[in-house]
């Protein structure tokens, strides 16, 4: 029997250096790529300027203290300034990092004579990638880019004005700040499928089912049927960025058939899993 590979150990980075990458209004937009294996963190950290996060390749987790967001290659995580905030690679990934110069209250500077930005720029928000956005990081990224030369100051205003346009998607998994309850959330996250019901989650935490109702309700507003919806969400939506079969990713999360699934995520996001995964 050929032997079983062992699991990548977990190690941690810093990020990219901030006194090298820092946006300003001379150069309001720097794109960095770096290659990083599975496991790997790069630890919490925050800055005074915006920062989208986008995996050309593979998968990346990026964590805040109230939300957690699956990074695959159709989307895009905006972190606003000063959040702290850690990334967690799920799969070996090309990690693109764009850090941009933000008004606090509008949000990404777009085109002159666009209109600005809908939404609230001052939360975390997860974006959809379009391909010309996916292209421009790409080209921005490039080791021998011209700094300050003008086809880098257009390419950083029509990606400005990219995302300033791009589609808000209801993502994200929210995460207590009550350590008994962000413990269960963590472990849930770890293996959604592990357990179907509250009941086993909540004896496998040494709590009653109503303890942990009631600090679903109170710390997230929310139900752990609701907010486990969202974590499968994330689990399929990583799942389904290496390619993994629909029927393999809904028998993996627990769902008794491939019509299930499509049912659960229709219900969650208004749209079939095919077109959800692909958007972007």
């Amino acid at each position: 029997m050929p032997r079983a590979s062992r699991p990548r150990a977990a190690h941690s980075e810093l990020p990219l250096d901030p006194a090298i990458h820092a946006p300003s209004a001379a150069h309001p937009v720097w794109v960095r790529k770096r290659r990083l294996s599975a496991a790997t963190r790069i630890v919490p950290h925050r800055h005074p300027w915006a920062q989208v996060a986008y995996s050309a390749t593979g998968v990346v987790r990026l964590t805040v203290p109230d939300h957690t967001f699956i990074v695959p290659p159709t989307r895009v995580v905006w972190v606003p300034p000063d959040v702290e905030h850690f990334v967690s690679v799920v799969e070996d990934a090309e990690l693109c990092t764009l850090y941009v110069l933000q008004d606090a209250l509008v949000g990404p500077r777009p085109l002159p004579g666009t209109p600005p930005p809908a939404g609230d720029w001052s939360r975390c928000r997860v974006l959809q990638a379009s391909p010309l956005l996916r292209e421009l990081v790409t080209q921005l990224a490039r080791e021998d880019v011209v700094h300050d030369s003008a086809r880098e100051h257009c390419m950083a205003a029509l990606l400005q004005d990219e995302l300033a346009r791009a589609n808000p998607l209801p993502l994200g998994v929210r995460l207590p700040a009550d350590k008994r309850l962000r413990a269960l959330c963590d472990a849930v996250l770890e293996q959604p499928a592990r357990h179907a019901s509250l009941d086993g989650w909540a004896g496998e935490a040494g709590a009653s089912v109503r303890t942990v109702a009631r600090l679903f309700r109170q710390e997230l507003g929310t139900t752990f049927a609701e907010w486990r919806q969202q974590v499968l969400l994330a689990q399929a939506l990583s799942m389904a960025a290496r390619k993994r079969p629909m029927s393999h990713i809904a028998a993996e999360l627990g769902y008794a058939s491939p019509s299930a699934f499509t049912a659960m995520v229709r219900r969650a996001v208004g749209m079939p899993p095919s077109r959800f995964f692909a958007a972007g």
